[in-house]
Formats: C-alpha cells, sequence, structure tokens
C-alpha cells in the first residue's frame, strides 16, 4: 500500500488530503487568514479518519507555489517538520499544474491556462495538457510558470480552457487565445486532492527531495532559490 499525504495553503483555501493506493480523502476549507490554526489539526484528523499515522505514509507532497507568499512558507514549513521528524521524501507539486488537474475532473477538457491573481496588476500563469490514460493521469506543460502582467501577453497558438482566480482579468486573457474557452473557472482554487493524485505519479517515478528541500516557488523571487535541489530514490 503506498500513502501519500498532500497539503495546501498558497490561496485562501487551506486543504489535506491522503491518497491511499488511489483513493482520495480530502479536508478542504476556505479559510483567509486561518491557514497557521488549521493545517496541523487538519492532518491529524485526516489521519485518524484513516486509521492512519505519520509512520505509515511513505511521502509528504505540498502545493509548492506559486501563490500567496506567507500561504507557501506556511506549508512548507509544515512539511518540512513533519517530513524531518519522520524521516520522509517531499514532493512538491506545481499549484497551477493542480488547477488544471482539477479543471480536467469536473469538465474533461484538455488544455488548461491556469492564472492566479498575483495582485499589483500580474497574475501567475502555466498552461497545461491533461489527460487521463488506462486510469492514469497525464499532464504535460505547454507554457513555462511565470508572472506577468496580463496586458502584456501575446495571442496564444493553441486553445485553453481557464482556470484559478488569475482569470478575473477575463477581458484581456480571452481575446488572446484562438477561440472562446468553453469553460473559464475562476473560482477553483489548489486542492490537496489534486495535489496527491500528482504526488502518486511523481512517487511512482521515484521524484522525491529531502526534507530539506521543500522550499516553495515563489516566481518573483527566483533569485533566492534557484539552486537546483537533489534528487533522492525511491523507498
Amino acid at each position: 500500500m503506498t500513502v501519500i499525504l498532500a497539503l495546501d495553503t498558497s490561496t485562501p483555501a487551506c486543504s489535506v488530503a491522503l491518497n491511499i493506493d488511489g483513493v482520495v480523502l480530502e479536508d478542504f476549507r476556505m479559510a483567509p487568514r486561518l491557514h497557521n490554526d488549521l493545517i496541523l489539526p487538519m492532518v491529524d484528523q485526516i489521519l485518524s479518519q484513516a486509521g492512519l499515522s505519520l509512520s505509515d505514509i511513505d511521502a509528504i507532497a505540498f502545493g509548492r507555489g506559486p501563490g500567496s507568499f506567507t500561504g507557501l512558507r506556511i506549508s512548507a514549513g509544515v512539511v518540512q517538520g513533519l517530513a524531518f521528524g519522520a524521516d520522509l521524501p517531499v514532493i512538491p507539486i506545481s499549484t497551477l499544474a493542480a488547477l488544471s488537474l482539477e479543471g480536467f475532473q469536473k469538465t474533461g477538457q484538455n488544455n488548461w491556462l491556469a492564472a492566479l491573481d498575483a495582485r499589483m496588476g500580474e497574475i501567475y500563469m502555466g498552461g497545461y495538457r491533461v489527460n487521463k490514460v488506462e486510469g492514469r493521469y497525464e499532464i504535460e506543460p505547454l507554457i513555462a510558470e511565470c508572472v506577468v502582467k496580463p496586458a502584456a501577453l501575446s495571442a496564444f497558438s493553441i486553445n485553453f480552457d481557464g482556470v484559478g482566480s488569475g482569470w478575473c482579468y477575463e477581458d484581456v486573457l480571452t481575446p488572446l487565445l484562438p477561440i472562446l474557452p468553453a469553460h473559464i473557472l475562476t473560482d477553483l482554487a489548489p486542492r490537496a486532492a489534486c495535489i496527491a493524485e500528482l504526488a502518486m505519479l511523481e512517487f511512482q517515478k521515484g521524484e522525491m527531495l529531502s526534507s530539506y528541500d521543500a522550499i516553495p516557488t515563489y516566481l518573483r523571487d527566483e533569485i533566492s532559490w534557484e539552486k537546483q535541489a537533489p534528487r533522492i530514490g525511491k523507498r
């Protein structure tokens, strides 16, 4: 049995999830400014619900960003502490990739332009193609993650549906697409359940890090975190 614990506090939403051999349990709450108070009790609660302890976990995944600076620091700090104490590997997952997976799960559409409101007139953005083959998710980056002012973007050659709070700039983004999106899901936030799904794929490939390297991706502060963390093997 493979068990992945996943956390996300990258936006006003706060969520934890367990992926137990493909069966996912999740606790998801919209809780602005309460992440620090809620995240550890939520971890305890979901482990108790599953009848598991931290010693039963194979790896801990987290939404590594982009997202709120404070929120990313909270989840990374919690993951570092839990993983170090239990001697577990960690699996960082893009919040934009997780949003794209959620869009696919809700609609069946494959191409997603995931965007989160980065404030100051900017968005965090990434493009992904998502599919499911023989019960296994596949996700392919099409546009590299970036932080950008929507008005500075050029037209896209690929059509996308839209997901995430960054689509508050729908009037700017939509004209850049070859055809109108069938879906624009502005109300979705990154979820630990989707992070847990993507983390299971990484675990099966042996793509894990040490607890020391549970480092957020800010995009606005890339220089501070530009070192490449070493990979460790699957346990």
